[in-house]
């Protein structure tokens, strides 16, 4: 019986063996714009990207953190409609050189760039991108495979149901800033047997996600949220503008991102669905890059918050900006001072990524990534670009550009500003942050801790032993379990003992 069994097996493998498609082989690879879809002459990247993950389409594995799919650019000028751009080995590349990248099958797919709204490659509304390819890619081999960008991605209308609606509409500050029509949106979970009756107020919580995230997140939380949160309306303001996360705070590259914020979308809200009644009862949570928004939100605009909740902040001290110390004579992103590689990720306590490679993939792929989007909120604009903070081939940090930072460096701005801020902030901001960090922020956190410390404050911050990059559930149900009987009138509030 089994030998019986090896033979049809093996029978079987032949015939799909030769029944099955070859794949072509790729040494360079041809895009062509489909005239259909492209009809005045492109200028912008291409891409071609390529994974070995089964059922991926592979823009969409494009520039993940610690897949490192291979991904090769070219910046393409006036590139008449159905014309085409050559992808060699001249291009841009990321893991390595293209001559470098590991040979192999491979699905492969070509992404042009065109949105002017969205920081990421291949999904922004109007982006151009091709059918998927099989192939097997061979650095050096004179095969060019060629791509077809005859597909174009589309706009996903907000999905909205009974608990989750949207909020749209075109921003007369972002309007003006950018010279076209942008639009400010947020996602709203309502309350459990929430009505629509004129006089009644709810209390509410905005919470703004980390990068990468935008207000569709509302579908995802909506499920994350606890028995406390079922009488508090829970606010997601998209966050994304087209150099990525912009933090909700003003800069010379983003445009008024807090005012639009607070000037516009927060009234268009509350009036929309019966926000709080007072600030007493409107507070601010995130976490990640949201976390460190929720923050510059609480101290920037102090009077509108009655509490503030971070988790897992982006670097909130300067002098450890993932462990760089941004001021520092002869910082560099790339080497310690031992000359040691820095690391930028962690899985558990082993290094992930480096932030040398980190950086020359956000180079490949262009504007919208992490660095680039911290480089958009707090560096000067230049040459309508954000002034890099640091050279990209050795690491070095611009020490010109590193002080015009300290705008944005919240332990030094509380410093500075705490004899007028204080009062209004104290005892109303939270942070948490996570022993083993996954981004390594526990030590930007640690150091507002003892900064706040030495102020006399009493704002609480816990570094939990053997959190990593997440928000802690204890915190989390008190947070809401807290607003709630806030606005119910109780006056005798727990204290928050996280665990």
């Amino acid at each position: 019986m089994r030998t019986f069994v090896l033979v049809v097996a093996a029978l079987t493998s032949s015939v799909f063996a030769q029944e099955a498609p070859s794949r072509p082989v790729a040494g360079s690879f041809k895009v062509t714009l489909d005239a259909a879809l492209q009809d005045t002459p492109y200028t912008g990247r291409i891409y071609v990207t390529l994974t070995k993950r089964e059922g991926l389409e592979p823009r969409r594995g494009m520039g993940a953190w610690f897949a490192k799919n291979p991904v090769f650019a070219v910046d393409a000028v006036d590139v008449a409609p159905g014309g085409t751009v050559a992808v060699d080995a001249a291009a841009m590349s990321f893991p390595a050189p293209m001559k470098d990248i590991e040979a192999g099958d491979y699905t492969a797919q070509a992404v042009a760039r065109r949105s002017v709204d969205s920081p990421f490659p291949g999904f922004g509304p109007g982006d151009l991108y091709s059918d998927p390819v099989p192939l097997t890619f061979t650095p050096g081999d004179s095969s060019v495979v060629e791509f077809k960008l005859a597909n174009v991605v589309k706009e996903e209308p907000f999905r909205e149901t009974d608990r989750i609606k949207e909020v749209s509409f075109v921003s007369p500050l972002l309007s003006a800033f950018y010279g076209r029509q942008v639009k400010a949106r947020a996602a709203v979970i309502l309350p459990k047997n929430w009505k629509d009756v004129p006089g009644t107020r709810h209390p509410t919580i905005y919470f703004i996600g980390g990068f990468g995230s935008s207000h569709t997140f509302a579908h995802s939380l909506l499920g994350r949220l606890p028995a406390s949160a079922d009488e508090v309306m829970v606010v997601i303001p998209d966050p994304l503008g087209p150099l990525g996360h912009s933090v909700f705070a003003d800069s010379e590259n983003n445009g008024p991102r807090g005012r639009s914020l607070i000037e516009e979308l927060i009234p268009a809200v509350e009036s929309r669905f019966h926000g709080p009644i007072s600030s007493d009862i409107r507070w601010v949570t995130g976490i990640s890059s949201g976390g460190w928004s929720s923050l510059w939100l609480a101290i920037t605009y102090p009077d509108m918050w009655g509490n503030c909740w971070s988790f897992c902040p982006d670097p909130v001290d300067f002098r450890d900006f993932q462990r760089i110390d941004l001021y520092a004579p002869d910082a560099n992103m790339y080497t310690d001072p031992a000359g040691n590689r820095r690391p930028l990720a962690r899985q558990g306590t082993e290094a992930a990524i480096w932030y040398e490679d980190f950086c020359k993939q956000e180079w490949v792929l262009g504007h919208g990534g992490q660095i680039h989007s911290f480089e958009a909120v707090f560096s000067p604009r230049e040459d309508g670009k954000p002034r890099p903070l640091f050279n990209r081939d050795t690491g070095a940090v611009d020490p010109e550009t590193a002080r015009h930072w300290q705008k944005y460096d919240i332990r030094l701005i509380m410093e500075q500003n705490w004899p007028t801020l204080g009062p209004k902030v104290d005892g109303k901001i939270h942070v948490y942050a996570g022993e083993l960090d996954s981004f390594y922020l526990e030590s930007s956190t640690r150091r507002l801790a003892e900064s706040l410390k030495a102020l006399g404050s009493t704002i609480d911050v816990h570094i939990l032993p053997g959190m990593g990059h997440t928000i802690p559930q204890v915190p989390w149900k008190v947070m809401f379990q807290i607003l709630r009987d806030r606005a119910a009138g109780q006056t005798n509030l727990p204290s928050v003992q996280p665990r």
